[in-house]
């Protein structure tokens, strides 16, 4: 209980800009906001599927996942004995030591590592898509595109997968090429990206054609739409704006 405790009651004495902005930027990371993965996978939606409705499933399902999966790891990492602060590798940590425990936990251990596999491996589709999609429109088949975006992706990948062996001393700003990239996409460019995507579709894409997207095949009707677009138009470039400079320092409030 210890674990579900430290899950689940907040500490707002700890709650800085800072906070704020990570979280900003771990709820971008999870849904996909900020780099066009959901406008890539959108984009092949068929005509007879409600945006909004499938938006709202989406964020209710990602919460959902996300609290099962803490309440797996946090208490076990409390009776293991191991601190919870141990960041992406505590998955395997923990992990290993529940299944150890269990019948059959090899055999169990080994599906799950395989379906995490699965897990990453499509959601790096997805990301490679949002990629070779505008790559394709010039000309380039998706072969030639998808080839030469993966190698790359693969190079510009090995310093942070080195940094957890061989280059685990080299540090930027204090942080390995890891833990400096985590920090520089979640929390650097996914907001700036949704910044920007914000503004775009508020001010520069025509209002009829947002509506009829955000009311084709849903009961959301104008008044939702005016609502979401005041909010896309306006509280959210601003709420943006504000945590990330006041997390960044050049906004010295809190």
């Amino acid at each position: 209980m210890s674990g579900v405790q430290f899950f689940l009651k907040p500490d707002f004495t700890h709650m800085t800009a800072n906070t704020i902005l990570i979280t900003l930027g771990q709820a971008f990371f999870s849904l996909s906001v900020g780099i066009s993965v959901m406008v890539t996978y959108s984009s092949y939606l068929d005509k007879s599927v409600s945006l909004p409705q499938s938006a709202i499933s989406v964020a209710l399902m990602n919460v959902g996942v996300s609290l099962l999966a803490g309440l797996a790891i946090f208490p076990a990492a409390f009776s293991f004995g191991i601190t919870p602060d141990a960041g992406p590798g505590l998955l395997f940590v923990i992990l290993p030591s529940i299944f150890n425990q269990l019948p059959f936990g090899t055999l169990f251990f080994v599906i799950f590592l395989l379906l995490f596999l699965f897990a990453a491996l499509t959601s790096s589709f997805s990301m490679l898509e949002a990629t070779v999609a505008p790559i394709m429109s010039s000309g380039v088949s998706r072969k030639k595109a998808s080839t030469w975006m993966g190698i790359l992706i693969m190079i510009m990948a090995v310093p942070s997968a080195l940094s957890f062996g061989v280059w685990n001393d080299i540090h930027i700003f204090g942080l390995t090429f890891f833990e400096f990239a985590d920090y520089l996409v979640s929390n650097i460019i996914l907001p700036i990206g949704a910044l920007f995507i914000s503004i775009f579709v508020g001010y520069r894409l025509p209002r009829q054609l947002l509506q009829d997207e955000f009311t084709a095949s849903s009961h959301f009707g104008k008044k939702m739409f005016i609502i979401w677009l005041f909010i896309i138009k306006y509280i959210a470039p601003i709420a943006i704006i504000f945590v990330f400079l006041s997390a960044t320092g050049i906004l010295k409030l809190f």
